[in-house]
C-alpha cells in the first residue's frame, strides 16, 4: 500500500474504534434506541440526495438495513446503555467475524479450513475470558445484548456478500434510510415520548456533535474510505486493519472515560484479536461444485462501526432511564 493510502486504513480503525466511546458519550444525552434512530437520520440525509440512485436491488437495501441497523445497533446501544463498558463493546463486537463464518458455511457453503476453525475457537475462549471478567464486575445482560449484537452484524455481513453492492457508499448512505422509521417507533413504544421529547429539548453542542461523529464521520466517511481501499487493494490486504479498531477502542475508552483494563481483560483482547485473525485472514475453502471451480475471490471484511475493555461505571447519567 501506498504511504496515503496506509495512513487512511489506519484513520478509518481509528474512527471506528475512538466511535464506541463517542457513542458511550452520546448515551449521557440520548435514549439508546433514539439515538440509533438519529444516527442513520444524520447518515442517510443530506447524503441519499447525493450519491445518486442505488445500485443494488430493494430488496437487500431493505435486508441489511432492519438486521444491520435496527437489530445490530439497536442490540448496542442498548447493551451500552444497559451498562457495557465502550472499550469492552469494541472488542466483543470483533467475534462478529465468526459469525459471519458460521453463517456463510450454512447459508453460502462456504466450507470453513481447518485454521479458520481453530481460529473461532480461540475466538471464543477470548469471549468466554472477557465473560468471566465481565461478570465480576458488571452485568452478563448487557454484555449478551452486544454478543447478540455481533451475530445480526456476522448475518449482514452475509446479506451483503450476497448483494455484492459495487458502491459501498451508496449502499450503506441507503441501508441508512431503512432503519430511521422502525428504530423510530420502538424508541417511542420501548422508551416512551415524554422520554424523547425531554432529550430533544435538553440537545447541546456535545450531544449534537456525538450524532455528527456516529453519522457522518464512522457511517459515512468510514464505509466509504473502506470501500476506497478495497477497490485499490485486494481485500487479504486490508482486512488487517480492521484488528486496530479494539485497540483504539480500548486506548480511547480507557483514555477519556477512565475504563480501566484488567489483566483478564487483556487476555481475552489477546485471544479475541488473534481467533478473529485467524478466522478473518485466512483464504476460504471453495464449495464443491460439479465441475472445475472457478477460484473464489476474498470477501471484504466487516466494518466496525459504526463499526475493543473496562469496568462498568455507576454513574446514572440523567438521559438514561432510571
Amino acid at each position: 500500500m501506498r504511504p496515503s493510502h496506509l495512513t487512511l486504513a489506519v484513520l478509518v480503525a481509528a474512527v471506528w474504534g475512538v466511535n464506541f466511546t463517542v457513542i458511550e458519550i452520546g448515551l449521557d444525552h440520548f435514549p439508546p434506541l433514539l439515538f440509533s434512530a438519529l444516527r442513520f437520520l444524520a447518515a442517510a440525509l443530506p447524503a441519499v440526495f447525493l450519491v445518486g440512485r442505488p445500485k443494488v436491488a430493494w430488496k437487500w437495501i431493505v435486508a441489511v438495513g432492519l438486521v444491520l441497523g435496527v437489530a445490530k445497533f439497536g442490540l448496542l446501544f442498548v447493551g451500552m446503555d444497559a451498562g457495557m463498558p465502550a472499550g469492552l463493546s469494541s472488542l466483543v463486537l470483533q467475534i462478529q467475524a465468526v459469525f459471519t463464518a458460521v453463517i456463510a458455511a450454512l447459508v453460502l457453503g462456504e466450507r470453513p479450513t481447518r485454521v479458520r476453525l481453530l481460529g473461532m475457537l480461540v475466538a471464543l475462549a477470548g469471549i468466554a475470558v472477557a465473560a468471566v471478567d465481565e461478570g465480576a464486575s458488571g452485568p452478563l445482560g448487557a454484555f449478551a445484548l452486544v454478543v447478540a449484537a455481533a451475530a445480526c452484524w456476522g448475518a449482514s455481513n452475509v446479506l451483503t456478500r450476497k448483494a455484492a453492492p459495487t458502491d459501498s457508499l451508496n449502499f450503506m448512505v441507503w441501508v441508512s434510510t431503512v432503519p430511521v422509521l422502525p428504530l423510530l417507533a420502538l424508541s417511542l413504544l420501548v422508551e416512551g415520548p415524554s422520554r424523547d421529547l425531554a432529550a430533544l429539548r435538553a440537545l447541546d453542542w456535545q450531544g449534537a456533535g456525538t450524532v455528527v461523529y456516529v453519522a457522518w464521520i464512522t457511517t459515512v466517511f468510514g464505509f466509504g474510505a473502506w470501500g476506497f481501499l478495497l477497490r485499490h487493494h485486494p481485500a487479504s490486504t486490508v482486512a488487517p486493519f480492521s484488528l486496530l479498531v479494539p485497540v483504539f477502542g480500548m486506548s480511547s475508552a480507557a483514555l477519556f472515560l477512565d475504563e480501566p483494563v484488567s489483566p483478564l481483560r487483556w487476555c481475552a483482547a489477546a485471544l479475541l484479536v488473534g481467533g478473529v485473525a485467524l478466522t478473518s485472514l485466512t483464504p476460504r475453502r471453495p464449495a464443491r461444485r460439479a465441475g472445475p471451480a472457478a477460484p473464489t475471490p476474498p470477501a471484504p471484511p466487516a466494518a466496525a462501526a459504526p463499526g475493543p475493555a473496562a469496568a462498568v461505571r455507576t454513574r446514572r447519567p440523567a438521559g438514561r432511564a432510571s
